[in-house]
């Protein structure tokens, strides 16, 4: 517990150990704040512009990896709610999150700290993590927090509404893609895990990072970023800030789809910054096949003029690799890329 950057970070310089390598530091270079990734308002897909939004999303995918969601039919309150829940949770006093924290990489329902590597990490990440699984809901929410007392009520609420969002976006993606529809259904897109992030207020957000380049490993992921800005997205060597839009979701695509697309959506490198002001809570649901999943670029979307990108394989084979190459973006997806 003592770990815990919340638990100690008040009034002390920046520790060594959480100082980044000059070239992967954020620096002090303004980034731009973007308006060009691409806002999507999903009313429209119910009505006569739903071609219109379809191709929206598909360029989107193509192009950034990652685009925002509004009017999206998640409710307002809920969104509200929701927030304001885990930033009830991490507002705990210590002993009502002891329970919860733990080093065991394998106890599914855990507060840590920095990553899953903490001991042999070379830099720590500047962010404490709740990471619990949502599938199947009546059996996880046994293993949820107890406390604060409204967790397990209102986000169980919010996985199934998440869940909802998600694959309504998968089957707009699977139109644009010409996959028929409920092609990301069943076990495409069976797991469904929380993760949450709190990033205090750094002293000098210059020197560190909240989350290092990386790319997802699953399908999708629907983010909840709040209010505060922190997320960064690498296009064309450039990183780029994520706007914070009121009651928006930030949505990435995952390696998965890139592969299942064979390649014509992007998997797009991205980062968290912190700041000096105010805390950063955020909530990432990633939607992924289950572990014996094959996965495999769709058939239907490979021409007569071009080849399969990768090999099939079980998704969890997958998921070792990027453990074992720590996320690292070409390394993860090398030893699955077919060479012709």
């Amino acid at each position: 517990m003592e770990k815990l950057v919340s638990s100690w970070f008040n009034n002390k310089t920046l520790p060594q150990s959480y100082i980044f390598p000059p070239e992967t530091r954020p620096g002090n270079h303004v980034i731009p704040r973007c308006n060009t990734i691409p806002v999507v308002d999903l009313s429209k897909a119910l009505a006569y512009e739903r071609t219109a939004v379809v191709q929206q999303i598909l360029e989107a995918s193509h192009e950034f990896g990652f685009f925002q969601v509004i009017n999206h039919g998640v409710s307002e309150n809920l969104v509200n709610d929701t927030m304001n829940v885990f930033k009830e949770f991490f507002e705990l006093p210590a002993e009502d999150k002891a329970g919860i924290y733990s080093e065991d990489l394998k106890r599914p329902c855990r507060l840590y700290t920095s990553s899953p590597n903490f001991n042999s990490e070379k830099v720590h990440l500047w962010r404490d993590s709740l990471r619990h699984p949502c599938h199947p809901l009546k059996e996880c929410i046994k293993i949820w927090p107890p406390k604060p007392t409204r967790y397990r009520e209102i986000v169980a609420a919010y996985s199934i509404e998440a869940k909802k969002l998600g694959l309504r976006i998968l089957e707009l993606l699977s139109e644009g893609l010409g996959l028929g529809s409920g092609f990301f259904g069943n076990k495409l897109s069976e797991s469904t895990v929380l993760s949450l992030n709190h990033y205090p207020p750094c002293p000098d957000p210059s020197l560190t990072l909240g989350v290092s380049k990386h790319c997802d490993p699953n399908l999708l992921t629907i983010l909840l970023q709040g209010d505060v800005y922190g997320l960064q997205v690498l296009k064309d060597g450039e990183w780029i800030g994520v706007e914070p839009l009121h009651n928006a979701f930030v949505v990435n695509i995952g390696h998965q789809l890139e592969i299942i697309s064979n390649n014509k959506l992007k998997s797009a490198e991205h980062r968290a910054v912190t700041n000096s002001k105010v805390a950063r809570t955020t909530a990432a649901f990633f939607i992924s096949p289950s572990d014996d999943c094959i996965i495999e670029p769709a058939k239907s979307l490979i021409g007569t003029d071009e080849s399969p990108v990768y090999r099939a394989f079980e998704f969890k084979e997958f998921l070792l690799n990027y453990i074992y190459m720590e996320g690292n973006f070409e390394k993860s997806v090398e030893p699955f890329k077919l060479h012709g």
